[in-house]
């Protein structure tokens, strides 16, 4: 399992960081490799990522959610994955996005390519543009405030 940490300050209040990332279907916007992902219900979503040229689907469930402080989530099916992003006020238009995943590779290539930081430096590069995403909008494109407790 590789565990990945990365956080990045953006220009925007904590709840419009927030609300932008409980905005599932917008994230092939900013994230590298993910060509779809549909809300199923408020705690499931479906995504299709396509990394290396493989294409897999698989299926999340929101473990914990709480407007303006964590959303965590696993995955159900398909590849092993979990995570959480906090949210961190800075001040009134500043906010630290922390996010830390836990990943299993499978199969040869993946496995390799996290040897060689790949996921890392693709994560980094997603946090960078989603910072570019909201800052260069300046408001959330929806919201969803609901809580899921553990």
């Amino acid at each position: 399992m590789t565990t990945i940490e990365q956080s990045i300050d953006v220009s925007v209040p904590v709840t419009t960081a927030y609300n932008q990332w409980t905005q599932f279907e917008e994230f092939p916007q900013f994230m590298e490799g993910v060509e779809e992902i549909r809300q199923i219900d408020p705690t499931h979503t479906h995504w299709v990522t396509k990394v290396a040229g493989k294409t897999e689907e698989f299926d999340a469930e929101i473990t914990e959610q709480h407007p303006d402080e964590r959303v965590a989530w696993k995955s159900i099916s398909g590849p092993t994955q979990a995570g959480v992003v906090t949210f961190h006020r800075l001040n009134d238009n500043e906010t630290r996005v922390m996010l830390q995943l836990e990943v299993q590779p499978e199969g040869i290539v993946e496995q390799v390519g996290d040897k060689l930081g790949l996921v890392k430096r693709r994560t980094k590069g997603d946090m960078e543009r989603f910072k570019n995403f909201i800052e260069s909008r300046g408001s959330e494109t929806g919201a969803w405030r609901g809580n899921v407790a553990r």
